[in-house]
């Protein structure tokens, strides 16, 4: 950080605090696939986080506040713990389709991502995107499921 910026804190933590969560830790508060709360900087995600061999499903139901960068923020530290762990992709889903006040800010920086909205099984039409990590080809994923 430059300009005595303060980092964005995610429960209190930094992203490298996060990143250094004992594994049982992480599993038990954050993989369980079912909906938490987090708070990253002013901004509240609702959203279920699951692991399944070489994917990281999340799935993000609601953004409340921000605009300080939390997104960004958010999705480094989402790689950055996918790439510590071996992990080849991230599978991410937004439900900010219909939502009833949309935020077109939301909107435009995940089209800028590569999210494009589809209709995704189980989950109806939601911003999707399959996020292959460096070093993995789509090959290299497919063969190790």
């Amino acid at each position: 950080m430059t300009g005595g910026a303060q980092p964005i804190l995610i429960e209190g933590y930094t992203s490298d605090e996060v990143l250094r969560l004992a594994e049982k830790e992480l599993a038990a508060l954050v993989l369980t696939g079912e909906p938490l709360v987090i708070r990253i900087g002013t901004a509240e995600l609702l959203g279920c986080f699951r692991l399944q061999p070489d994917t990281l499903f999340v799935e993000l139901a609601h953004i409340d506040s921000g605009g300080e960068g939390i997104l960004p923020t958010f999705w480094r530290l989402v790689r950055r713990f996918a790439q510590a762990r071996g992990i080849g992709r991230i599978e991410w889903v937004v439900h900010a389709v219909r939502c009833a006040r949309p935020n077109l800010k939301l909107r435009r920086v995940l089209e800028r991502r590569g999210f494009v909205v589809r209709t995704v099984p189980g989950i109806g039409e939601a911003y999707h995107l399959v996020d292959m990590l460096p070093g993995r080809s789509a090959a290299d994923s497919q063969a190790q499921r």
